[in-house]
């Protein structure tokens, strides 16, 4: 459900469309070939999916496979781009994902797809239109599945998972004094202010000579039938309701065979950041994303069909911390994803990138390190493919910042340094240069760390709020001496009979980097508040002076209301 800024004209455009483009209605679209078009190749395509982490109960990792789809048994479908909306804010924000989407859609239509535009309840302002016209000629059917025609709230692949936001309200983010505005302009209008849509937005241009116009779930259904299509791609808004619902969208797509996938940079969601889980309106696209990804159909980005990058929203300004994490030892697997969602989901963009279970030598989905703004390390004696440890090494040469926790400081070398596969790639240095510290082993297991804040401390940010006397240290404390000299401690940890050792310092790193690094991360450090408000800090500290809330004016999950 969406609207644009620039008013469509109505069912007088409907006339005026009949009049000018009879001489071309063809019921039967017109070849790319027959256009003049290069002969197209295959789409290569990138498809993302979740699945659960083994031996880690509600953590799902990103996964991706490569795909090749004949664009001729491919369609696109356009859902609910409408010319207007009755919320502002998704005005706005349609009216910068037309552009990129009429550049996917143009490309798709060269390359030889067919292209339905779904304004639903918009069909009046088509009448007479090729695209309409052809839509209404194609042959119903023989095999229309049950209830395509309908709305579809659920389909089995839903039910084991947790519809992640409160949409209840209708999802409008207006302030309500510009909300109660705009309701007056669409009235003066003509239009009625609850449903002012009347045609798609003119901003997505529409072939007459060989797409497809309809809302209805049988037509497109059939549609998709006559041309031999076994591939759907979803565009368009919104996500969490007309795409998913709608008797053409993901649902009804994913489970009647088709193989379909939502676009996911060119959608966006109706959800209120005022409801649950009162996260910004970008993160909760986020979360309706991840839900598709789980339990409805994999996505794709925009950039796979024209290049350049993925889109993004302007006002999305959140930073993307990616958290690589490939240990055994101390279940970060676990305790960093709920730390994040608790303490960060609210206000960044979150990636995870687990170790991959068939190949002991890399990182699986690594690619979202390239525009990531901040790297959290939890890695333990993992050698590297080379290109991937490129990209982390790329990371820092950037001068962006990295947070490392526990095993970071033996994140990419071996205990023996022995030698490696041809290919694998080591990062010794990793410590030393980047995190400052100097790691040749631990203590003994079992005895808990006396945590003081270092004399260099005072006031720093990163304890901020931060309990440190109430602090213990549960893991074996390491041993990190020296620190480099550009290295501050923060936190000091003490056990009987034994020199203390720095367990939390920041560093400069080699390209000017902000890095913080602490030697806690033991399951039971993730339990004490002071240690989750360290890293919060930490990680505000690392980015910067940022424009979204600090830990204070956010409350805290149920289970999490003691945190810090």
């Amino acid at each position: 459900m969406m609207r644009m800024t620039r008013v469509g004209t109505g069912a007088g455009r409907g006339a005026a469309l009949a009049a000018a483009m009879a001489a071309i209605a063809l019921a039967t679209p017109v070849r790319p070939d027959a256009l003049g078009a290069d002969e197209p190749g295959p789409m290569e395509l990138t498809l993302r999916s979740r699945v659960e982490l083994p031996g880690a109960e509600g953590v799902d990792r990103a996964v991706e496979r490569e795909e090749r789809w004949d664009p001729e048994r491919t369609a696109v479908i356009v859902c609910d781009m409408w010319d207007l909306h009755h919320c502002l804010n998704a005005t706005r924000r349609g009216a910068e994902l037309a552009p990129r989407m009429d550049q996917v859609l143009r490309e798709a239509r060269r390359r030889g797809s067919t292209i339905i535009h779904a304004p639903s309840g918009c069909m009046a302002a088509y009448e007479g239109h090729p695209a309409r016209d052809r839509a209404v000629r194609t042959p119903r059917s023989g095999s229309l599945p049950p209830g395509i025609g309908q709305w579809c709230d659920l389909i089995p692949g839903e039910e084991r998972g947790t519809y992640p936001i409160d949409q209840s309200d209708g999802g409008e983010d207006d302030e309500p004094a510009e909300h109660a505005a705009w309701a007056e302009r669409l009235s003066s209008m003509g239009r009625d202010p609850d449903a002012p849509w009347e045609s798609q937005t003119d901003r997505l241009h529409i072939d007459p000579r060989r797409d497809y116009i309809s809302d209805s779930g049988e037509e497109i259904w059939s549609i998709l039938e006559a041309r031999s299509i076994d591939n759907v791609i979803l565009l368009g808004v919104h996500t969490n309701m007309c795409v998913l619902g709608r008797p053409f969208g993901l649902r009804q797509m994913a489970k009647n065979g088709k193989n379909v996938v939502l676009m996911r940079d060119l959608t966006d969601t109706m959800y209120n950041p005022a409801r649950h889980p009162f996260i910004s309106h970008y993160s909760g696209t986020d979360r309706i994303v991840e839900h598709i990804e789980k339990h409805v159909c994999p996505t794709i980005t925009s950039d796979q069909l024209v290049g350049g990058e993925p889109f993004r929203f302007r006002d999305d300004r959140r930073p993307h911390v990616v958290f690589l994490v490939a240990e055994d030892e101390y279940e970060t697997e676990e305790t960093l994803p709920l730390l994040a969602e608790n303490r960060l989901g609210r206000d960044c963009r979150l990636s995870f990138v687990f170790g991959d279970d068939d190949d002991p030598y890399a990182l699986e989905g690594l690619g979202v390190l390239e525009d990531a703004d901040l790297i959290f390390v939890s890695v333990r004696r993992r050698p590297l493919r080379a290109e991937q440890l490129a990209m982390v090494r790329d990371h820092v040469a950037r001068g962006k910042p990295v947070i490392g926790i526990r095993t970071a400081s033996h994140a990419f070398t071996l205990r023996d340094n022995s030698e490696l596969p041809e290919g694998i790639a080591a990062w010794p240095e990793f410590d030393p240069q980047v995190l400052g510290g100097s790691y040749t082993n631990h203590h003994p297991n079992g005895i808990e760390s006396d945590i003081s804040v270092a004399d260099s401390a005072e006031g720093h940010p990163i304890l901020e709020g931060v309990d440190a006397e109430a602090l213990i240290g549960k893991g074996s404390l390491y041993k990190v001496r020296p620190l480099a000299p550009s290295a501050t401690p923060l936190l000091i940890g003490s056990i009987p009979g034994e020199e203390p050792e720095p367990v939390a310092w920041t560093h400069l790193g080699p390209s000017g980097s902000r890095v913080f690094y602490t030697s806690l991360g033991h399951p039971g450090d993730f339990e004490q508040p002071a240690f989750r408000r360290m890293l919060r800090n930490a990680i505000d500290w690392a980015l910067g002076p940022l424009s979204y809330p600090q830990p204070d004016a956010l409350p805290e999950r149920a289970d999490q209301a003691s945190g810090g």
